[in-house]
This record gives C-alpha cells, structure tokens and sequence, in this order.
C-alpha cells in the first residue's frame, strides 16, 4: 500500500498527476493519508506524519511531499524506519519519524527520470521510486548513508501545527498521562482539559488528547480557530 500525506490540497492536478504515475507502474492500492499538511512547513508536517503512521500498515510506503526547496539543494531520500518505508525531499519532514523508529535506515535515491521538471518531483521523481519501493524492486540507483543531524530535532513541537475543517487547533504535543487536569496556555488563553466535546458546555474552549494522541485544542460546537483567534506556529505551554 501507498500511502499519500501532502500539502497539496484536494483540488488542482498534483495528487491526480501522482496517483497516475502510481497506477502506471502497476500501484492501486493507493491512500490519500493527509493532502492538507501545513504548507511550506516541514517541520510541522513532521510532526502530524509521525503521529499518523501508527495507524498505517505496518509495510506501507508513504510518499511524503512537503516540498518548498524543489529543484534546489535539499536531497531526495528514501527511509527504511521499522519496516515502512518514506520516500520524498530531506528537508526535516521524515525527522520525527526516523527518531521514533528502532532502527532507521537512510538512502539518497541517486536515480533520475529521462525527464525531471525543477517543480514537481512528486510526479517525476518521488512517485516512481514509492512505486517500486512498494513491489520491492530496489534496483533503482541509491546510496547509504547516516542520515540527517538530528541531535538538535525537537521531541515535541510545542506550536500549533494544523487546523481541521471544525477549526480544531492540533499541537505537536504528544499527550502524557502528566499533562492530565493541568491548563494549556496558547496566547492570553489559559484552557482546562476535558475528555470529550459533550463534556462541557456549548461554546467552551477546552483542551484535549485527540484520536492520534496529540494535544489538541477545541471549542464545543464551535472553531478554536475564530473564538480564540489561533493561527499557525503560535506557542503552547502547561501552566
């Protein structure tokens, strides 16, 4: 299985170019994981990927494309993390799922399309190699190597890092049974912990573990988006 997580969205031609690539060599088992990741922000979209792949097959091939240095100096790699395999630009997207993984294994994919466009190496260049990945033909030119620095890659990424189509705010904070009755502060806002939506009142904001074990913030029947006036990046901290 070939699992999609971009920052595409829905509409235009990409996903659609890419799939096409995929069903051409022979790929239909093909899943459109995320397709609204954060844009040009690999760092976050580390962060939502690495909560996500739990719930993948435990042998899938994720083709991960958050790519704003296209065409420029930023490599592409493949990494082999625990059994499921990622494949798409060095640019910090695969680092949390690497340092949560056992034993990660890095590859430069040194192989070339006869034709490779400077703007979309989703379609051209990261798409064929997941493809193969995927029928485990590994005869495609690749070299080893350690992988990136990661001695400096946060654990946890204490920002909000995605909003939902509710308007519901996740956090790349993994929950912990430590955080539990305490209040999350996300700018002059001090919010308490609730387990479920119904669990307070219409219009409340609250916090909460969310169905992928992160920190997220909601608002009942409403958007913590617009009633808390959240955006992107913006800090999160326990009182």
């Amino acid at each position: 299985m070939i699992l999609l997580f971009t920052d595409f969205g829905a509409e235009g031609p990409y996903l659609g170019q890419m799939e096409s690539v995929l069903l051409q060599h022979g790929n239909r088992d093909i899943v459109r994981l995320m397709n609204d990741a954060p844009h040009f922000d690999p760092a976050a979209g580390a962060f939502l990927l690495a909560a996500l792949v739990p719930f993948t097959p435990p042998s899938s091939v994720i083709l991960g494309v958050v790519d704003p240095g296209v065409g420029g100096e930023r490599s592409p790699v493949a990494l082999e993390a625990d059994g499921r395999w990622f494949v798409g630009p060095d640019n910090g997207l695969f680092n949390t799922a690497a340092a949560r993984c056992r034993r990660p294994a890095w590859f430069r994919i040194d192989w070339r399309p006869p034709s490779l466009t400077s703007t979309f190496h989703g379609r051209d260049l990261f798409a064929p190699i997941a493809a193969r990945i995927a029928q485990r033909d590994f005869t495609w030119a690749h070299t080893p190597y350690g992988g990136p620095d990661l001695t400096a890659w946060p654990d946890e990424f204490e920002r909000v890092i995605y909003f939902d189509a509710y308007g519901n705010a996740m956090t790349g904070l993994r929950y912990l049974p430590t955080f539990a009755g305490r209040r999350l502060r996300v700018g002059p806002h001090c919010l308490q912990e609730a387990r479920t939506f119904s669990a307070v009142g219409a219009g409340t904001a609250f916090w909460y573990c969310n169905s992928i074990g992160l920190i997220e913030i909601a608002v009942n029947r409403g958007s913590a988006r617009a009633v808390l006036d959240l955006s992107l990046g913006m800090a999160v901290a326990f009182a």
